[in-house]
């Protein structure tokens, strides 16, 4: 199906953080994206979203072809949406294999861009009688792709719609808007790493691998055993900052040592992209029962010759095999260090963040969690995250402006209590910290469908049934004026 509104909104506020000068240009697609229509249908006037992409060889050259619908144009290949384009991105990954015959796989995203648009141009289509359809807007969503491979693949044009196909330099361009931004962002057609995954591995020559869930066309290596790892954002300064993100996320209690870059593997996303991954490697000891999985199924030890009874990628399990050999057991394993089992040793405590708002008639603000959220399904929560390689209070900003859309001051932060949380048995503990803002700017909104539901301000002795327990506790504290609890212990 279609992408949806919400997601398109996302991908289009991204977009205009980067370029703000932009906004009343695009009024027209955000005024869209708020009715109750399909924003990429063809049908929907008085303009709909088209994609185009924008291919790059090794030489920095971008790909045009001559549309023979535009009076023979150089253009690059691009078109309407289809209903079983999952995103606007695999939309403009199918132009290109349309138009010019090039295959997704032929093709690699950029450090730069990701998965971002370079440019959404506005543009004028004159009124087709023939087709019945009346002047109106293409919204043109641009992606910029690299050539995977050293030389570039034979072009093989769709006659009825393309007549003649051109590499150009950047700064011949065609698209003003687009040969700006490229001869800004300086892409130079070279390919480099944009994920990570990390190979753990123990003195006992096994390696930690992790079953995804089975979401078919949603999720990478559906259902498969996987190394942990993911793709790089626009705010991850390194690909190791990278891989430190998605552990934090994936297995926050988990800590490896001696992560060291091993390989630069290829691998295939969702959408038949080619994606260069940097693989690190990194030694742990511990037993995987006890680390909090967020993300997945589950993760287990498996030697070498193993994987071949495994749903497992033909590369991943050669990539095991071929470190395992280069790193054989040692001969006598290292102790394994002790696992928290709720005893008195030191251990390492996750990091919380959440924000306590009241507005002027002392209400607090809350959000229902979405029904399939990994954490707290159905039940009204703070707005909140887990600390990544960031500050505290860089990450309450961070949080507050992606889920809400609020924009808040540090300065205006104060922290008003602290819950120190044990979730289950055998789990390692929490720092929840809660911070009390005095001031903010803007409404709250729901950025993050996928993950709250709607936010709403609720009076502090009516609060729902449905909430995080530290959340209600936490709640009551600042009340009272006490700045700790501790829930689980």
């Amino acid at each position: 199906m279609s992408p949806s509104s919400s997601a398109i909104r996302k991908t289009v506020e991204a977009y205009l953080a980067r370029h703000p000068g932009e906004r009343d240009a695009l009024a027209g697609l955000l005024a869209a994206l708020n009715r109750p229509v399909d924003a990429t249908a063809r049908t929907t006037l008085p303009g709909h979203i088209t994609c185009s992409a924008v291919i790059i060889d090794r030489q920095g050259r971008v790909l045009h072809i001559r549309h023979r619908a535009t009076g023979g144009l150089m253009l690059t290949p691009g078109g309407h949406v289809e209903p079983e384009d999952r995103t606007l991105l695999a939309a403009a990954l199918r132009e290109g294999a349309e138009e010019a015959g090039i295959a997704p796989g032929a093709l690699c995203l950029t450090r730069q861009l990701l998965g971002s648009p370079i440019d959404i141009d506005v543009h004028d289509i004159d009124a087709s009688p023939p087709k019945g359809e009346p002047a109106h807007h293409h919204y043109d969503f641009r992606y910029v792709f690299y050539l995977a491979g050293e030389e570039p693949p034979t072009i093989e044009l769709q006659d009825e719609e393309v007549c003649g196909a051109l590499w150009l330099p950047q700064a011949e361009v065609t698209s003003p808007t687009l040969r700006a931004k490229l001869l800004a962002v300086r892409l130079d057609g070279r390919p480099e790493p944009v994920n990570a995954s990390v190979l753990i591995y123990d003195a006992a020559g096994r390696y930690l691998l992790h079953l995804r869930d089975h979401k078919p066309g949603l999720i990478w290596q559906s259902g498969a055993f996987a190394l942990l790892g993911g793709g790089r954002t626009h705010d991850d300064q390194s690909l190791e900052g990278t891989l430190l993100r998605e552990l934090s996320e994936e297995v926050p209690n988990l800590r490896l040592e001696d992560v060291k870059p091993y390989a630069v593997e290829t691998a295939t996303s969702i959408d038949g992209l080619s994606v260069p991954v940097q693989v690190f490697a990194g030694r742990w000891h511990g037993n995987p029962d006890h680390l909090a999985l967020h993300e997945g199924v589950l993760l287990r030890w498996f030697a070498p010759d193993d994987l071949d009874r495994l749903r497992l990628e033909a590369a991943t399990r050669d990539l095991v095999r071929r470190h395992a050999a280069g790193n054989p057991p040692a001969k006598e394993p290292d102790a394994v260090p002790p696992v928290w089992d709720g005893g008195s040793r030191t251990v390492l405590n996750g990091i919380g963040v959440h924000l306590h708002l009241e507005d002027a008639e002392g209400r607090v603000l809350l959000g229902l969690r979405h029904p399939d959220s990994k954490y707290a399904g159905a039940t009204w929560h703070y707005p909140a995250g887990r600390c990544e390689q960031e500050s505290a209070l860089a990450c309450l900003v961070r949080e507050a402006r992606e889920e809400t859309g609020l924009v808040i001051d540090p300065a205006d932060v104060e922290l008003a209590h602290v819950a120190h949380v044990v979730d289950a048995a055998g789990t390692l503990p929490l720092m929840q910290l809660v911070f009390k803002a005095r001031r903010w700017e803007g409404e709250p909104k729901v950025l993050e469908p996928d993950k709250c539901l709607t936010w709403k301000w609720w009076p502090r002795h009516e609060l729902p049934d449905r909430i995080v327990p530290y959340t209600r506790t936490a709640i009551a504290a600042i009340a009272e004026g006490r700045h700790y609890s501790q829930l689980g212990w």
